[in-house]
């Protein structure tokens, strides 16, 4: 018979924020960490969703749409700062579930993280091996259809060699250390932010005012609906956090990286949805390169390779984060005992988690492949809406039980704001396709018969 006290048992938040001193190298600052929270967040969105969605949902009001999901992500992010400024560790949603609402309430949402973050970085290859395509082709550059998966083909899915080995490429860049990471990622942040402003630039001065009207054409509910499609836009600080333990002073450095990022992230959004929708009417933007098509109407078509090139290094950084994510939740599950201690072993010099990181990178070079983009999409999306569930549950919960805990960030508007992040998270777990519960549950059963049979008995705390 299981033990329900074992199964909710709970590391005391003041043990976890001082235990493992050392383990990991503490070298990344507020603005590494902020730019590794930019490059997670920025990604297809900009360049790809904003179009779909303002083409066949919104309209010009997907800028309203950009803004109710950046409202309801701000109360799942300022949780999140308030945890990263309590408990500075590695782990993030895992470890915060762990300390408060028991260990399998935490071993679940870091089992269900494994998979989302993983399939999140093979999801992500395959866009840029598209965006690639694309390049070089309008360069006139002929490549064997193999090495870029020919989707669209019919014919079964060919391997997508150029994929695959972007995640080896983001798996050998970590393996080279945080500091040496992290310093890549926030120049090639610094470029991708730079492409972002250089189209909300040149796109101002050819904004008609007459395509905004009118500017609610499917109504108010079809912003509300675009809105559930672009928060998937505007997470990636969640990531981010959990490169909380690498990080030079956690308790006041990852709060403001957190909201820095989102805030950072949804001005550049807003922005450019204003300009897209300004240079073209709605109905004529390519839902799949909205920018280009907007660009190429106001004579502006030599801008499309340049939105291209941007498109590939800004998706690129969220290869990085979510890379970084999943090693330092399995890292820390590992070292806790619900996962074996051989996959927290360190390098001896550079401090990281390279097993897992090679792991990781072969897992998610396999799926992106082998899997056509749609599917390997599917089996994300799910897990990270749970873990915004509990972090916002358990940010309400910690401040009635322990009140006074030595915190550097307090989320405001409690518990109303972090209630916000569960509702909203939940109403848009309501929106994904049956086919994605079903492999959740799937996942889940696998994690349920693992964490019986080895992690509650292996567990440190047992």
């Amino acid at each position: 018979m299981v033990d329900s006290k074992s199964v909710f048992r709970r590391k005391p938040v003041e043990q976890i924020a001082h235990e493992h001193e050392g383990e990991l190298a503490r070298t990344l600052g507020l603005w590494q960490l902020t730019a590794i929270g930019v490059g997670g967040i920025i990604g297809a969105g900009i360049f790809a969703l904003a179009g779909a969605v303002a083409h066949e949902t919104a309209g010009p009001a997907v800028l309203v749409s950009f803004l109710i999901a950046g409202v309801a992500s701000a109360a799942a992010a300022l949780s999140y700062a308030e945890f990263a400024g309590l408990i500075p560790k590695a782990g993030s949603a895992y470890t915060y579930g762990y300390a408060v609402l028991g260990e399998i309430v935490g071993w679940f949402i870091g089992w269900d993280l494994l998979l989302e973050y993983t399939a999140i970085v093979a999801v992500v290859g395959i866009g840029i091996s598209g965006y690639f395509g694309f390049l070089v082709q309008n360069l006139g550059i002929s490549l064997p259809p193999w090495m870029l998966g020919a989707p669209g083909t019919g014919e079964g899915h060919v391997v997508d060699l150029f994929a695959a080995l972007l995640c080896l490429l983001i798996a050998f860049l970590l393996n080279l250390g945080i500091r040496a990471a992290a310093r890549f990622e926030t120049f090639v942040v610094g470029i991708k932010v730079a492409v972002v402003l250089l189209v909300i630039v040149v796109g101002f001065f050819h904004i008609n005012t007459a395509n905004y009207t009118p500017f609610f054409p499917f109504g108010i509910g079809g912003a509300i609906t675009g809105a559930a499609t672009v928060f998937f836009a505007v997470f990636g600080y969640d990531a981010m956090s959990t490169a909380a333990e690498e990080s030079r002073d956690a308790q006041r450095h990852m709060p403001k990286a957190i909201i820095y990022s989102l805030i950072i992230a949804m001005v550049l959004y807003v922005l450019a949805t204003l300009v897209l929708t300004g240079m073209q009417n709605y109905r004529e933007i390519d839902p799949e390169s909205g920018f280009s098509s907007a660009f190429a109407s106001v004579g502006l078509s030599g801008l499309a390779s340049l939105i291209a090139v941007g498109a590939i290094v800004g998706i690129l950084t969220v290869m990085f984060t979510f890379m970084l994510g999943v090693t330092r939740v399995w890292f820390s599950m590992s070292r806790d005992g619900l996962l074996p201690s051989w996959f927290a072993k360190l390098h001896p010099v550079r401090r990281v988690p390279t097993r897992v990181t090679w792991i990781v990178g072969a897992a998610s070079a396999v799926i992106a492949g082998f899997l056509p983009i749609r599917e390997a999409a599917e089996l994300t999306n799910i897990g990270i809406l749970l873990a915004f569930v509990v972090v916002c549950a358990a940010v309400i919960v910690l401040r009635y039980r322990q009140p006074d805990l030595p915190r550097t960030f307090r989320t405001p508007g409690m518990p109303v704001v972090p209630a916000v992040g569960v509702l909203f998270s939940i109403w848009l777990i309501t929106f994904l396709d049956p086919l994605t519960w079903l492999r959740f549950a799937v996942w889940f059963v696998i994690g349920l018969i693992i964490y019986f049979t080895y992690s509650r008995r292996h567990s440190a705390l047992n």
